[in-house]
């Protein structure tokens, strides 16, 4: 059998380490499978700010939900090289141009995190920016945006909150005002791995609340 790439023309130029990532998504059909088959990537980044152009990723962690179980052995955490460093933001993340941590390059850290998430469904809390932020180091890489699909739990938690009342459900809400309705520890907030965590039990109970005749599957979580 002859074996088709993943890519066409458009991702023909891209590094190989970007094909290699393409490859895992052939035949990649996840709308009426139960969540709990389904592998989730639940990720958080600590950045230099809000700036997705031009700030930076100073460090991103991420754990692995499985069978509606946080998975203790996959999990991932890496501290990028500060070539830009905004000592402003230090008191939020912690993370000190020079600290304690090893650090990897930026294209190490994005290469790292590729094969970490392969082709899994990502999930964070207002994840839309955390996807900006690694399609823009991606993007310097001369490689393309990340292809997964996405889940935020904001949106969700919204969803079981205000399922009839349309015009709450606008309302952008926190991790923090999230965590303490659903009574979650928030001893490791803004730091990369620490919010994944908190992220991921939140999912998990967010997922808990969802009312559906049948097995839960990822079309229900995207209604």
């Amino acid at each position: 059998m002859i074996h088709i790439p993943f890519f066409g023309d458009r991702h023909r130029n891209a590094p190989d380490f970007y094909k290699e990532y393409l490859e895992t998504f052939q035949k990649r059909k996840v709308k009426n499978i139960p969540v709990e088959d389904l592998r989730f990537v639940v990720f958080d980044t600590e950045t230099t700010g809000t700036d997705v152009r031009n700030d930076r990723i100073l460090s991103i962690g991420a754990v692995v939900i499985t069978r509606n179980t946080i998975q203790v052995s996959e999990t991932f955490e890496v501290f990028v090289e500060q070539d830009f460093f905004d000592a402003e933001s230090v008191p939020v993340h912690g993370i000190m141009k020079q600290g304690k941590h090893e650090r990897k390059s930026e294209e190490e850290a994005i290469k790292a995190f590729l094969k970490f998430i392969d082709n899994s469904i990502l999930v964070g809390h207002h994840v839309g920016f955390d996807i900006a932020m690694v399609n823009y180091a991606l993007k310097r890489l001369g490689a393309y945006k990340l292809k997964n699909k996405a889940l935020d739990t904001g949106l969700l938690y919204a969803r079981t909150i205000h399922p009839i009342n349309v015009i709450r459900q606008d309302k952008q809400y926190t991790l923090d005002e999230v965590c303490e309705e659903l009574k979650i520890d928030r001893a490791d907030r803004h730091k990369a791995a620490g919010d994944a965590y908190i992220t991921a039990i939140a999912f998990l109970k967010i997922r808990g609340r969802m009312e559906v005749k049948g097995k839960l599957t990822y079309r229900h979580l995207t209604r």
